[in-house]
């Protein structure tokens, strides 16, 4: 009888934050990005992030009834999933494209591994992996119509002048890796090519700012991440203290929206302080091989799944000592 009672030794303590909270906070932050992203490529941008969404919710929804498991969609992980796989999609990508993206995302990486909590990899980052090597032409494909009229942007950088019918499919990040000067402003407002959530670092920063002063993230990976690719910019790119090529390289490509809105995954981060540190600077020396050593203009994705792959390893190396662990061993 006494066994129906047996509990762990205190102190036990209650949260008020929830799984859903976590997930509400994340979609909030992601909403500067999104809006831009909408405003910067027009509705085709919107199109393509309720795809993913779509794709991500009814994936699980259908996955969970066929294996008779309970449905959760108010827990908003599979909306989570949907908007950051869209956020790192261009917006020239099919829809269909995208759609299948999602269902890889949930079915393959999350659902199969035993759900929310269980996947071993960022569902998101999985999801573009896979289309990048499944399509890389229309992953690569940043050449987007535009409207003609001007823009509060065009306005700030242009004078009001006449507006391109297009936007270049280069991106600035590789204007930086071909060693050219980058418009640093332009870059951080976001009126430029790339995927649809990586382009403005002032809408990423607008919402990483909130998920800090919620608490729902801290600054070690993000930080340590990005410090750990300026450094390796500044020792290996071989523009020594060139300002606009090291913040070319912050300022470009995933790396904002990747370090704090991906790296930063609990799932698939360490737990420890310590391990979260080492995790930083893992994730920004492959970015910095990717980026400046090899032949990839980006290489956030991929630093952030193979990254993925080495937490175990680094939760291990760097898992506190038990009470009286090591007092055991001396008496021993």
């Amino acid at each position: 009888m006494n066994d129906l009672f047996h509990v762990s030794a205190a102190p036990h303590a209650r949260s008020p934050i929830t799984t859903r909270n976590i997930m509400q906070d994340v979609v909030i932050a992601l909403l500067p990005a999104s809006l831009f992203g909408i405003y910067n490529f027009g509705i085709r941008a919107l199109s393509v992030i309720l795809t993913t969404i779509l794709a991500c919710t009814v994936t699980e929804y259908v996955y969970c009834r066929l294996m008779k498991k309970q449905v959760n969609p108010a827990d908003y992980s599979d909306v989570v999933t949907g908007l950051l796989l869209a956020l790192n999609l261009p917006v020239s990508i099919p829809l269909w494209m995208a759609a299948l993206g999602g269902v890889f995302a949930i079915l393959i990486v999350k659902m199969l591994y035993g759900g929310l909590g269980q996947n071993f990899m960022n569902p998101a980052l999985a999801a573009r992996v896979f289309l990048l090597i499944s399509f890389p032409g229309q992953m690569t494909n940043f050449a987007v119509e535009k409207i003609s009229s001007p823009t509060a942007l065009d306005y700030i950088n242009n004078g009001a002048v006449a507006v391109v019918d297009s936007v270049s499919g280069v991106t600035p990040l590789a204007a930086v890796k071909a060693g050219e000067t980058v418009d640093l402003f332009r870059m951080f407002v976001g009126n430029h090519a790339g995927t649809i959530g990586e382009t403005s670092a002032l809408a990423l920063l607008l919402g990483a700012g909130y998920l800090l002063y919620r608490k729902v993230i801290s600054l070690r990976i993000p930080l340590t991440y990005i410090v750990s690719v300026v450094i390796f910019a500044l020792l290996f790119g071989g523009h020594g203290l060139d300002a606009n090529y090291l913040l070319g390289q912050v300022l470009g490509g995933g790396l904002i929206l990747g370090a704090f809105y991906m790296a930063t995954d609990y799932v698939t981060s360490p737990a420890s302080h310590k391990g979260q540190i080492i995790y930083g600077i893992f994730l920004g020396v492959l970015t910095g091989i990717f980026r400046i050593v090899g032949k990839s203009v980006e290489g956030v994705s991929y630093a952030i799944v193979i990254g993925n792959l080495v937490v175990p390893l680094i939760d291990k190396v760097t898992r506190p000592v038990s009470f009286g662990k090591e007092r055991a061993k001396v008496e021993k």
